[in-house]
Order: structure tokens, then C-alpha cells, then sequence
């Protein structure tokens, strides 16, 4: 309970304000939470919003901003004109978005928007964390707003499933995390994607990869070689998948797999496949490697797995193997030999008692590309490895860097400097990207760009 002198909101009661509880500059966070929760509960006996769905969404807002002008004037406690504006926008989000997350969804500068718990919200800009001014009114409201989020894509959330990934309308990727898992109360992380996707030039423009990098990968995806893009968490995997499967021929069939469906490719013909959760009983659950096996029914020209977590590396390994040439993933790893070891673990995971011999040659010969992508502590990323698989010897799966970027230090502003350069060596792929009449001149596996 609040203190005795703090002000509760009425319509058309006796004046809010008591003793010597100024309301100017504002009132306390408390009481703006309780007047607007009474203008939200006052506004929602007014007016049938079942109704107001068959209108345009600007016309539905005008009559609800109409409502909620109309109650404030009955509102006794005396609030500044910023105040009665703030009012009305979150009341409005509250009814269209997803009330105190709508401001921080609308900044395009927001990476991340993680909530922990009702009364702390972070936000990350430019890779750097810091803490916003945003909180809910209680952990019922947080749970208020996350039944509205998976709801929207068919999920659930409770005591019985207290984890779910979904997804917001604009693509961004949410994980949400329960009591009793989540001690102090209700966690939401938002991977937020930009509306308008990078592209290659975006990628240049930050300088994560170099023109040299990627005239070759460029060259290597029209060629139909297999790559996995590698990195850790925020690293921008999907991003850089994204960037990648632009070099796709529009012309080409292609069928993408994701747990929760992220990827935004801008050609005609693809297919979009996404997992699917177990429901109360635990049964009907979808998982990634049953939609694998069963995308080599559906005559793609290329696969992409939005990322492989777990036993459907094999399966996907066996598609790259038997014709489905130029196929893309990503995968959680923090170096190309490290991603090579996942992908061994992974296929294990599938029982299938193979030799851990038989799997490493299925990876040496499936895999032409990984790509190692990672953030750097000023929040820049940046292409580290470009490897090549080049087979077998004896029992290990031969690696060789292609380019690489070493980081040298921090400038001004913590700002990492380092340096893009090449090995010198020449990929041995260079035959199949020439069989496919892709020329790509000798001197860019001879260059170096400091940052």
C-alpha cells in the first residue's frame, strides 16, 4: 500500500488532493499509474472495442482519443498539459501496442529491450547497455502485455510452459521467461530487427566485412557452396544470413526453417517453415529436424535453417550432402573449429551410433564455408574468420583462414581498432567458383584495412 498522503485517482469524486501532496512539477509514479489504469478501465466500459475493430485503425484511435478526452475533464486531479498528452498516448498504446514497451518498439535507434522484472527496463544503443525511465504498474500488468504478445502468434505462457519464443509483428524476436523459473518475476528480451533490413552496403558502411570478403562470398553463394555463419549471441548471425541469401537468384525455389521465423529475404519464391511448441499435454510439438526431413519433399533449390541447435545438424548436413547445393545456417560458436565441434556434438545428438569419424566427413564435405562473426566491446561487428573446409586429415576436419581480422586495441572513445587482411592463401573452392564462371581476381587474397 502507498502512503497516506499519496493522491487516488476518481472520476467525478471529490478533489484527489490532500494535505501538503504537491502535484507540480508531476504527480508520483504511483499515482499517473493509477489514473491511468482508471482512464483504461473507465474507457474500456464505454466503448466496444469489438466493434472498433471493423474501422481503420486511424479512425478506431480517434474515437478512443475522443473517449479518453472526454474522461479526463471529469478528472479532478490537476495535471500539467505534458502530463494529459503522455496520458492519452499510453492509454492509446495500451489499447493498440504494447503499453510502456510501444515508445522504446518505435525508436529504430533500440537494439535490444529487455525487461527484468515489472520495475527495471534496459535498453541497448550502438551494443552499449543502459536503463530507461519505462516501468509497468505491476508484475500483473508486465503479464497483461506478454499474453498479448504470444497470443498474437499462437503461443502460450504459464505455470505449466513458463518459457516461450514468439515473435512481434515487425519480426523482432522475443523470449519470455516465468515464475516459477524466473524468481523475481516476469523476464522479456526483445532481438529487435530494423524494418528495413541491411543490406551489403550497410555492411561495408560499418565496415563488419570488407569489399574484398565480400566480392568472395558473393561469388561463393552463386557457385552453390554450403556456408555457416558462426558467432555468439547478438553477434548479428541473422543479420549477416540476411545480407547473404540477397546473392540467392531470384529465380530459385527457397525453403527457410526457424524455431521462430526472423529472416526477411526479398525473393519471390520462398517458402516459410517454423517450428511449432508442444501443447498442454506435451504432445503435437513440431521441432526443427521434422521440418528439415520434410523440406527435402518440397523440391528446394536452396535450405536455409535459420540456426541449428540440436540433433537436426545431421539432418541438414545429409540435405547439403544430397543435392541441395548453396544451402545457409547459422550456429552458436565462438571460432570456426568451435562450430565444426558443435556441429559434431549436435549430430550425435540424433542416436543414431554413428562413428564420430562417419560425422566429421560429413562435415568436411557438406561445409565448403564458415564465417565467424563477432561484437566487439564498442558494440561494432565485425567478420573475424573466413575459412575454408578443405576435407580430411586423418581424423580431424581440415580448416584453413582465408581472412581474418585481428583486433589491435581501443582509440578514442574505447572505440576497437584493428586490421582486416588476408592469409595469402588461395581457397580451394577457387575451381568450382571458376566452373561457374564467377572470376574473381587473384589480388584480393593479397590486401589488408586497418579500422
Amino acid at each position: 500500500m502507498g502512503s497516506m498522503n499519496e493522491v487516488v485517482p476518481s472520476f467525478g469524486r471529490p478533489p484527489l488532493a490532500r494535505g501538503n501532496d504537491s502535484l507540480r512539477p508531476g504527480v508520483s509514479s504511483r499515482v499517473y499509474q493509477e489514473i491511468k489504469s482508471a482512464l483504461h478501465r473507465d474507457m474500456l466500459a464505454k466503448i466496444d472495442l469489438e466493434k472498433l475493430r471493423n474501422l481503420q485503425d486511424l479512425r478506431a484511435r480517434q474515437q478512443i482519443l475522443a473517449v479518453i478526452q472526454d474522461l479526463m475533464t471529469q478528472l479532478d486531479t490537476p495535471l500539467s498539459m505534458v502530463e494529459k498528452d503522455r496520458l492519452c498516448r499510453e492509454v492509446l498504446d495500451e489499447v493498440f501496442g504494447l503499453g510502456p514497451l510501444e515508445p522504446l518498439l518505435q525508436d529504430p535507434t533500440i537494439n535490444d529491450i529487455l525487461v527484468n522484472t515489472h520495475n527495471a527496463v534496459y535498453v541497448e544503443r550502438a551494443g552499449v547497455l543502459e536503463k530507461t525511465g519505462v516501468t509497468f504498474k505491476d508484475q500483473v500488468h508486465l503479464m497483461h502485455i506478454i499474453d498479448k504478445i504470444v497470443s498474437a502468434v499462437g503461443r502460450r505462457v504459464d505455470e505449466s510452459s513458463p518459457m516461450v519464443d514468439a515473435r512481434l509483428a515487425d519480426g523482432s524476436r522475443v523470449n519470455v521467461i516465468i515464475p516459477p523459473l524466473a524468481v523475481d518475476g516476469p523476464i522479456v528480451s526483445i532481438r529487435r530487427f530494423g524494418t528495413v533490413p541491411l543490406e551489403a552496403a550497410d555492411l561495408l558502411r560499418n565496415v563488419t566485412i570488407t569489399p574484398e570478403m565480400l566480392q568472395l562470398l558473393q561469388g561463393a553463394i552463386k557457385a552453390r557452396l554450403n556456408i555457416v555463419v558462426s558467432g555468439g549471441t547478438g553477434a548479428g548471425k541473422t543479420t549477416l544470413l540476411n545480407v547473404l541469401s540477397t546473392f540467392i537468384p531470384d529465380s530459385e525455389r527457397i525453403v527457410t526453417i526457424e524455431d521462430s521465423a526472423e529472416l526477411q529475404l526479398k525473393q519471390h519464391h520462398v517458402v516459410r517453415l517454423e517450428c511449432r511448441p508442444a501443447n498442454l499435454e506435451g504432445r503435437g510439438g513440431i521441432k526443427q529436424r521434422e521440418l528439415v526431413v520434410n523440406s527435402l519433399r518440397m523440391r528446394p533449390d536452396r535450405i536455409i535453417v535459420g540456426e541449428v541447435r540440436s540433433e537436426e545438424a545431421l539432418d541438414m548436413l545429409q540435405a547439403m550432402n544430397t543435392g541441395h547445393d548453396g544451402s545457409l545456417t547459422t550456429i552458436h560458436a565462438n571460432s570456426p573449429r568451435d562450430a565444426i565441434s558443435r556441429m559434431e556434438t549436435m549430430s550425435m545428438m540424433a542416436n543414431l551410433n554413428l562413428p564420430e569419424k562417419a560425422i566429421r566427413q560429413q562435415i568436411s564435405s557438406a561445409v565448403a564455408i564458415i564465417i565467424q562473426i563477432a561484437r566487439m566491446s564498442d558494440g561494432t561487428r565485425r567478420i573475424t574468420h573466413f575459412s575454408e573446409i578443405t576435407g580430411m586429415s586423418e581424423d580431424v576436419v581440415s580448416l584453413q583462414d582465408i581472412f581474418r581480422f585481428e583486433k589491435r586495441g581501443l582509440g578514442p572513445n574505447n572505440k576497437v581498432l584493428g586490421r582486416f587482411h588476408s592469409t595469402g592463401i588461395v581457397p580451394k573452392f577457387l575451381e568450382k567458383l571458376q566452373a561457374s564462371g564467377i572470376d574473381i581476381p587473384m589480388d584480393i587474397y593479397n590486401h589488408s584495412v586497418d579500422v
